[in-house]
């Protein structure tokens, strides 16, 4: 017992020493109460919610009575339990109708956005939605159609269109434990997928009847003005990086943008902000102090940030306000607002800040890889540069100092962001670094400067002049994004992590970052042994997609798939995560008998065994004990097999088999999975 009583007074001691320290885990804590919502099989009931709840609040009132350090354990409390029920609020408060079967038929609906699939096929998302024979009340609240058909001409934000099409459920995740897309459309008030290809029809002009449609209109426009001043891949990008329109953008530019590790840079996220308020606040005060007589009267630094604040503002306004750019602005906001009070701009306070606040509104971008890296890189460049001011390092020529910071900037970010970048995508860009030197300067020193030059033109009709500059910066962008993707082994393929490797790393280095003394290199070791544990992931035996229509067996070789052509994404997914370069066609090579409509493969006793189509079907009467049997017709052979058909599978969804044994994807019970 004593020994319990002196290690507690120890932990009251440290943490009461450290007190002035301790708001940077504010966020980490709501962070653990919004992953152990989202981690739960099941949804939580009102009695769990209601447990939570008093929880919290019984740590707020250890927390604000108790006078010891015991009171910030009592504060971890209420704010693990606070990210837990801002994550129950949050999925309950987007709740919206999801469509529980297949149709096809006329489609009716509002155009509140335009955006390019995958295939380079237009995409729009229609509210107001009026499908054929289903009541309102089963109607989803949004739809998001693919057009394969004729082209759609001039589709206006806000015009109210029809077509026939095909809608489906948002499909689950392609294997067990994977990235769950039924969440992600949840969120999105998305309740229904699909594609037409019948002509798209007008049904009334558009009619940008609320502020949001309105924002959306003067997006477009723009977006079509940049277009038509930069023709081709530079027009693109260049919309991509100004409104967040994407629909400019071709399948070749987004390929050679992410093998260079330079696609970031289509994201309008932190850096863009950072570019953009941080030009206007110098430009601002370069204008100040250029008239004395002004600059010495007034509060020329406070000003700067105004203005730079509302630069932000209506950059963010025209930007789509999605979550990414919603987290940049609040962490600009914050720096300038830090600025405006005479605050020290640039802490790991106002990133605990910022993240607190995307947190609090979208408990869920928790899980998007955009937060994760864009709170990583802020957290390492502002820790890391604090130790470098704090080092008596030997001071550089002034010709060198900016190169050495682009290239530490640049180092510090993509060794923060690569570990979650390879967990979420499978992908490491070897050259991403040589890349980044040479684009990112030009990105901040070339392409945003001519955007707000073209802004501040555009009244005078001189716009052009602006953006002309920007097309030479966005030019070379592509040119060292082409160039660099060419490098062989530009990009190599890596292994899904388990399931605790990634909180494990972001523990560990949080540790590193955020702690005070010496005891902060703890953090190092949690991190070595989360990156020891991600090669020994184990990835299945065997996978079933959700429709019955592929499956994928490990071999030696790598997983052999049944189809060479067909469920293009499961199969792209499947490998992906195996960390496996081979495409579709490559890897159907690896099971035998692919020219037969049954297909048989062994792989650690385990036979499986795939049937596709109804001839097939009709002939498959018999199966042998112990086989795993997948057919994309639902039969009844004779023997004592596993059969699992369209019907069961829907019902499951994908299939995973492990060592520990069969896995279902819908094992569970969330809002978003019933």
């Amino acid at each position: 017992m004593r020994t319990l009583l002196r290690a507690l007074k120890s932990v009251d001691t440290a943490l009461l020493q450290r007190r002035g320290t301790l708001f940077p885990w504010a966020p980490v804590m709501m962070a653990a109460g919004i992953g152990i919502y989202f981690g739960l099989p099941a949804e939580p009931d009102a009695v769990a919610l209601g447990a939570a709840a008093l929880a919290g609040m019984a740590g707020a009132t250890l927390g604000w009575r108790h006078p010891a350090g015991l009171a910030l354990p009592g504060w971890a409390a209420a704010l693990v339990a606070l990210g837990f029920t801002l994550a129950a609020h949050r999925a309950h408060g987007v709740a919206a109708p999801v469509l529980a079967f297949r149709y096809y038929g006329p489609i009716e609906g509002r155009v509140v956005d335009i955006d390019r699939s995958a295939s380079d096929a237009d995409r729009l998302v229609l509210d107001r939605v009026v499908l054929e024979r289903v009541s309102p009340a089963r109607t989803p609240l949004r739809v998001r159609v693919s057009l394969h058909g004729p082209p759609a001409g001039a589709i206006q934000p806000g015009q109210r269109i029809m077509t026939t099409g095909h809608l489906s459920p948002p499909e689950g995740a392609v294997e067990p434990g994977g990235f769950d897309f039924r969440r992600h459309a949840w969120f999105l008030r998305i309740g229904a997928f699909g594609y037409t290809r019948t002509p798209v029809l007008t049904v009334a002009p558009p009619e940008p009847d609320g502020l949001s449609l309105r924002i959306f209109a003067l997006r477009k426009a723009i977006s079509d003005h940049i277009r038509a001043a930069l023709p081709g891949d530079a027009g693109g990008v260049g919309a991509a990086v100004t409104t967040g329109d994407r629909s400019g953008l071709t399948a070749e530019v987004l390929t050679a943008l992410r093998i260079s590790n330079l696609a970031h840079l289509l994201a309008i996220s932190g850096l863009h902000m950072g570019l953009l308020a941080g030009f206007v606040f110098g430009a601002l005060r370069l204008g100040f102090a250029a008239v004395p007589s002004i600059g010495l009267r007034v509060p020329a630094r406070k000003l700067a940030a105004a203005g730079a604040l509302i630069a932000a503002a209506g950059y963010y306004a025209i930007s789509g306000g999605n979550v990414a750019t919603e987290r940049a602005f609040v962490m600009a906001a914050v720096v300038l607002c830090a600025v405006l009070l005479d605050r020290r701009a640039l802490s790991l306070r106002s990133v605990a800040l910022a993240a607190m606040i995307v947190l609090v509104f979208r408990p869920e971008s928790l899980l998007s890889p955009g937060f994760q890296m864009s709170f990583a890189a802020t957290t390492a460049l502002i820790a890391c540069y604090g130790w470098l001011g704090a080092s008596e390092l030997p001071r550089l020529p002034r010709w060198a100092a900016p190169v050495a910071a682009v290239l530490t900037s640049s180092a510090i970010a993509g060794a923060a962001t690569a570990p979650i970048g390879a967990a979420h995508f499978n992908t490491l860009s070897h050259f991403g670094l040589i890349a980044n030197l040479l684009a990112v300067p030009v990105m901040g020193a070339v392409v945003v400067p001519a955007a707000v030059l073209a802004l501040l033109l555009a009244p005078f009709g001189l716009d052009g002049i602006g953006l002309w500059i920007m097309g030479q910066g966005l030019d070379w962008i592509l040119a060292v994004g082409r160039w660099v993707a060419g490098f062989d082994g530009a990009r190599s393929w890596v292994p899904s992590p388990g399931p605790f490797v990634l909180p494990l790393l972001s523990l560990g280095m949080l540790w590193l970052f955020l702690w005070q003394g010496r005891s902060r290199l703890l953090g190092l070791p949690v991190a070595a042994l989360a990156l020891a544990l991600w090669p020994m992931a184990e990835r299945p035996g065997v996978l079933v997609a959700d429709n019955g229509a592929l499956v994928g067996v490990m071999t030696p070789q790598g997983r052999a798939l049944s189809k060479p052509k067909g469920a293009g994404f499961i199969a792209r997914t499947w490998l992906e995560n195996d960390g496996d370069a081979a495409t579709q066609e490559q890897a159907a090579l690896r099971w035998p008998g692919m020219d037969k409509s049954v297909r048989v493969l062994s792989s650690s006793g385990q036979e499986v065994v795939h049937v596709i189509g109804k001839k097939a079907a009709a002939r498959f009467t018999t199966c042998a004990r112990g086989q795993l049997v997948v057919s994309t017709i639902d039969i009844r052979p004779q023997g004592d097999c596993d059969v699992w058909g369209p019907k069961r599978l829907r019902a499951s969804g994908s299939l995973a088999l492990t060592a520990s044994g069969l896995r279902q994807a819908r094992e569970s019970r969330r809002l978003w999975s019933q």
